[in-house]
This record gives C-alpha cells, structure tokens and sequence, in this order.
C-alpha cells in the first residue's frame, strides 16, 4: 500500500499565502512590478508544487485584494492587504 502524502498547496488559500510570501522577498521592477516568473518558478520547482496550485493561489490572492494581476498576466504587485497579510 503506497502512502500519500498531503499536498501543502492543494487548498487554494494556502497557495495564495505562499504566492504573496514569495512577491513580497522580490526586489519589484519598474511600478512595484513583480515579474509572475519571479514567482512562478520558486513556487513550481522549489516547493514542487503544480501550474494548478499556482492558478488557483493566484485566482485566491487577486480575489482578496493581496495581489494585482496585469490583464497581459506577465506581472503582478504585492497590494497593501498582501503587506498586511505579511505583518501577522
């Protein structure tokens, strides 16, 4: 019998809490952008989560107001709520 593990970011709100940790310890670019492969990468190889995990903890976090995702999807910005999120 094999065991299963739990997947950690499989509930959508704890992949969004992980998102806007990660968006907040990135240096933003130009406007407080935050290119979406500065996140993307670390949450997917890193934490070997998956490109689900990531869409339903960006849908999640853009839902709350933590982040900002640009129409193009190329960025996104860590909005005062997310900064907030952070200080707890």
């Amino acid at each position: 019998m094999k065991h299963v593990e739990a997947l950690p970011y499989s509930a959508p709100e704890a992949a969004a809490r992980k998102l806007v940790e990660l968006a907040a310890s990135i240096e933003p670019v130009q406007d407080g952008r935050i290119y979406i492969e500065r996140i993307n990468a670390p949450f997917l190889f890193t934490l070997k989560a998956s490109g689900s995990e990531f869409g339903a903890g960006i849908r999640y976090a853009v839902e709350r107001g933590w982040l900002m995702l640009h129409e193009s999807g190329t960025y996104v910005k860590l909005l005062p709520s997310g900064e907030e999120l952070l200080a707890r």
